[in-house]
């Protein structure tokens, strides 16, 4: 499947005429507990000649392929990208710490200073919060049944909250980095039941709702509340180095 994956990106580079300079696994393969369905999610950042970005008309800034049952390949613009680095977007960290790489370039090393300026504890805080609170009213609150993949798309997200409000820099992806430094001891049998399920079972398998689970969610959504509110006011950051940055690489 990577050699699949290597090829799509060749394929993608002169078909749109981009240059990819980033390209990573993003889901569940990433997080350590892929189902045995679990398609690939590759995310990758591309840049366009010089004289695309001087066009008058919009043009999107967003690559994707068809999603199939195994793979589901997306990218974004580097413009994008740094706007969105600009607003500290958690899903940028990611993609730059992904255990899984299918394209590095040196464009990772020189971004990487900017990676460590930009990111602001509170943003990617908010984002990961609203993320958990999301998925817990969309697939867990007042179920009976539950997809024993969903518990993963809230508990995730709260640890990696709790990650940044005391270490403040970005989490790692590896679910199991995350629960080794911050799940409550007293759900720990009950996480490792789920992820036997999640990671033998098919993505569609449903359990009974899981008490224990739902209660230390509450608790620490309401806990990450009450840190955001304590917070001062965060102050903007300067554009400058991200556009000389963007001025850069489209020249490389």
């Amino acid at each position: 499947m990577t050699k699949i994956i290597e090829e799509k990106l060749k394929e993608l580079e002169q078909k749109e005429n981009i240059r990819i300079l980033h390209a990573v696994e993003s889901g569940s393969r990433a997080w350590g507990f892929a189902s045995p369905d679990s398609d690939y999610d590759v995310r990758f950042i591309y840049v366009r000649k010089p004289e695309h970005y001087l066009k008058l008309e919009k043009a999107r800034d967003v690559i994707e392929l068809p999603i199939n049952d195994e793979l589901d390949i997306n990218g974004w613009d580097l413009d994008k990208t740094l706007r969105l680095l600009y607003k500290s977007n958690p899903t940028l960290f990611e993609w730059f710490s992904s255990p899984i790489t299918y394209r590095r370039t040196e464009f990772a090393d020189r971004i990487s200073p900017l990676l460590t300026e930009y990111f602001t504890p509170s943003n990617s805080i908010y984002h990961y919060l609203g993320t958990a609170k999301s998925n817990y009213i969309a697939y867990i609150r007042s179920k009976d049944e539950v997809k024993a993949k969903k518990y993963f798309y809230v508990l995730r997200p709260l640890l990696a909250c709790l990650w940044i409000m005391e270490r403040q820099c970005p989490p790692p992806m590896l679910f199991d980095e995350l629960r080794a430094a911050y799940l409550d001891k007293s759900i720990e049998s009950d996480v490792d039941y789920l992820l036997n399920i999640k990671i033998k079972s098919p993505e569609i398998k449903t359990i009974p709702a899981i008490d224990t689970i739902t209660d230390y969610i509450l608790h620490s959504m309401k806990e990450i509340q009450e840190y955001l509110q304590s917070l001062p006011k965060r102050e903007k950051k300067s554009w400058d180095k991200l556009n000389n940055f963007f001025l850069s690489e489209l020249y490389q």
